[in-house]
């Protein structure tokens, strides 16, 4: 049965209807590049694997070939195969790669809507400044990266499904990150969190992405064992305060209180003046977004 909700948080009272998961027709992904992300996890599968598959896309390859020759890819040579990239790039970081491009066709049109667009460049700073918290504490930063890109899959669902309506809720929202959740189960019956857990079972994603999608109930306290999750957790909240929100109205931390929560290693050799942080995210953004 559907069931009639009342959509909150944008100063007006909408009525919208719960739709249930089976009927819930959000867009496929690129199937490329859950296949890269399939093989990656595989210790079995050759480089000539990877490049058969991401090359048998020629759109694609090419996209892939831009981005890793752009300045988000820390290297001297210019990349002139999807062969050559693999080998120089590895299998973790190109899946990265791959699902950067993924992600932003995945959004295509949307991201006209200034405040769908906010969500491609809140996912990209959450897996550059992953990339970053996973260098500084010895843990793998592709890894990282591609956590980071991925963990608002839900979100990336929603605004494919129903950029308009959205692109509004968001536009409008006021409140911390998590507030957002409300909102979004009354206008869709379901959050970006929920729609993000059922996504990584149906497009069949690593099952550790599970832990990524949705932000923990408790936060973490500093010194506790650091998990990816906590990893991805907090390059979400730190991309909020560094002015890379998913939406315009995010109250976000005081960077003093979230390197607060890091391990002191992190914590030691992280940028502990935001400036320095925003600036190299904002540069790397950039390279993409010139491509």
């Amino acid at each position: 049965m559907k069931e009639r909700q009342t959509m909150r948080g944008s100063g007006q009272s909408k009525e919208r209807i719960a739709i249930p998961w089976a009927h819930f027709r959000a867009p496929p992904f690129h199937a490329t590049a859950l296949r890269v992300l399939e093989l990656a996890g595989d210790e079995g599968t050759s480089t000539q694997q990877l490049s058969e598959l991401v090359s048998s896309d020629p759109v694609f390859s090419s996209e892939v070939l831009t981005i890793a020759n752009s300045a988000i890819i820390a290297h001297r040579l210019s990349v002139t195969s999807i062969l050559q990239a693999v080998s120089m790039l590895g299998t973790h970081n190109l899946s990265g790669v791959c699902l950067t491009v993924a992600v932003r066709a995945y959004l295509g049109k949307s991201m006209a809507h200034r405040s769908l667009y906010s969500i491609w460049r809140h996912s990209l700073a959450s897996a550059l400044i992953a990339e970053r918290l996973a260098i500084v504490g010895l843990m793998n930063k592709d890894k990282a990266y591609t956590g980071g890109i991925m963990h608002d899959i839900g979100r990336f669902a929603l605004a494919a499904l129903r950029p308009k309506e959205y692109a509004e809720l968001l536009g409008n929202h006021r409140g911390s990150a998590n507030s957002i959740l409300e909102p979004e189960r009354d206008m869709f019956g379901l959050d970006h969190c929920q729609v993000g857990e059922q996504l990584v079972r149906d497009w069949g994603l690593p099952k550790e992405f599970a832990t990524l999608v949705c932000p923990p109930a408790v936060t973490r306290r500093a010194g506790e064992h650091w998990e990816m999750a906590d990893l991805v957790h907090m390059s979400c909240r730190m991309a909020d305060t560094a002015g890379f929100a998913a939406f315009s109205g995010c109250e976000a931390l005081p960077y003093s209180d979230l390197l607060d929560e890091l391990p002191s290693r992190e914590r030691n050799l992280f940028p502990s003046d935001i400036t320095v942080l925003i600036f190299d995210v904002n540069n790397r953004i950039q390279a993409i977004e010139s491509i």
